[in-house]
């Protein structure tokens, strides 16, 4: 059997050295042959479009999954350097039969990953990323002569996604000074333009990538540099993107950090005045804070939890058919819009909603109050035994004390010997107090199952 190689986000990990040159071709091919047995195509053979971040390394990987792809008989299109809902936008505008994206996202630039969408600019579905996997390094008749596939560079890629997201807005953000970090990546052209064509005045920083300072000291993973520049320039707001531009975090007028939770809050009373949040219901994962929850309960917002990771908030939408969902990490999802998180166009509807009400970025914030919350890692220990009735009766214990005003969360990790500890409260002190009582139960129950004295 082969071994599992795509994560929760497609297949990521440092390049050329996981990440290979030889891996690309063989998943480009592999790829192919899995919509060639599908079969459907918009076409006479599948089309494939292939987008890609600034890392330097994306630009072999590029040329390898585009030899896979055309070696096997797709027709590729090249749409260079662009954000990946820039590539979801286009797998669907386009009608290709798959997009691919190369990029690690908000990843340090020495890594790099191969994501593939389906038709309609829509995740890959586990059933054929296996039917990949099942491929990888197996012989094949390869097509010849003809039969093999055309690449061919499309020059108006940044161009027809920055109309799409210009046609998401209906009224003018002049006025608004808007700093935007655009993390040296994808986004570093097609986002201040964007902004600025809708009117708001835009200062860019980190917009000049090299290939090597892609995420440096930047971009969404490092908001002390955008705040530092609102500050600067006096400002209205800032927003900070990541590598492949599907994250947005930002920084009110006074230098404050607004998370993903607010800016899904603000985005979620925005549809829900305008009757357009579908069943008054936003998809948000167990790690949201409680003051998040707290917020859309006071406005008659349902909040649908889903388990950590933006597939999972995808699937509780597309199952629900709701159009807003997200995570704190500025991962948001507008699905009247966009398949997958959009920086920019988050962006766009946050400015829009300033705009409408004549608000600040602050003012719109404050309607979530965020608790105070502490997260501890305990490492080695059994992370299949979460369900120990001494540890499940410790946390009850807990929760039963904080009540409405706190919460408490254990999560196994997915990879490691480590179970997470979350605990939300009034203050950062009962938090803290809760989290390592709950962590002590957690080392010494789950460590004596495994026989360990001292798991740390």
């Amino acid at each position: 059997m082969t071994a599992r190689i795509f994560g929760t986000d497609g297949v990521r990990g440092l390049a050329n050295g996981e990440v290979t040159a030889e891996l690309a071709v063989d998943l480009g091919a592999a790829a192919a042959r899995v919509l060639v047995a599908h079969g459907g195509f918009t076409g006479q053979r599948p089309v494939a479009v292939v987008g890609r971040d600034t890392r330097i390394s994306g630009q072999f990987l590029e040329h390898a999954v585009v030899a896979g792809l055309a070696s096997a008989g797709v027709d590729v299109i090249r749409l260079r350097v662009l954000p990946t809902p820039g590539v979801a936008y286009l797998t669907d505008a386009l009608g290709a039969d798959v997009g691919v994206v190369i990029s690690a996202s908000h990843n340090p630039m020495p890594d790099n990953g191969i994501k593939f969408l389906a038709r309609g600019g829509v995740k890959l579905d586990d059933a054929l990323e296996r039917e990949i996997e099942a491929l990888l390094g197996q012989p094949w008749e390869r097509p010849v002569g003809g039969e093999v596939g055309r690449v061919t560079p499309y020059a108006r890629s940044e161009e027809e996604y920055s109309d799409y997201l210009l046609r998401t807005v209906d009224v003018s953000l002049s006025g608004t000074k808007v700093v935007l970090d655009c993390a040296n990546g994808a986004a570093s052209v097609v986002g201040p333009h964007t902004l600025r064509t809708a009117g708001a005045d835009v200062v860019a920083i980190n917009d000049d990538p090299d290939g090597l300072n892609i995420n440096d000291g930047c971009g969404s993973t490092h908001l002390a540099t955008v705040r530092q520049a609102v500050l600067a320039q006096g400002a209205d707001v800032g927003f900070a993107w990541d590598g492949d531009a599907d994250r947005c975090l930002a920084i009110d007028h006074a230098g404050n950090e607004v998370d993903g939770d607010q800016l899904m809050a603000i985005l979620a009373l925005d549809l829900h005045e305008r009757g357009r949040l579908v069943h008054d219901t936003v998809v948000a994962t167990v790690m949201s804070n409680l003051g998040f929850v707290q917020a859309m309960r006071k406005a008659d917002i349902a909040v649908h939890q889903t388990a950590v990771g933006d597939r999972y908030v995808l699937e509780a939408m597309r199952e629900g058919g709701y159009n807003l969902g997200g995570e704190q990490s500025g991962h948001i999802i507008l699905s009247d819009h966009a398949t997958t998180g959009d920086g920019i166009l988050t962006a766009l509807q946050v400015l829009q909603r300033m705009a409408r009400t004549g608000s600040t970025l602050r003012d719109l914030a404050s309607v979530v109050t965020t608790l105070p919350q502490v997260l501890l890692n305990v490492r080695g220990v059994d992370r299949t035994r979460t369900d120990d009735p001494e540890l499940v009766a410790a946390v009850v214990v807990e929760q039963d004390k904080l009540g409405e005003s706190g919460r408490v969360l254990l999560r196994p990790s997915g990879t490691e010997p480590v179970v997470r500890v979350m605990v939300e409260a009034a203050t950062a002190d009962e938090a803290s107090a809760v989290a390592e009582r709950l962590a002590d139960v957690v080392r010494r129950r789950l460590a004596l199952e495994r026989g360990l004295s001292d798991p740390a």
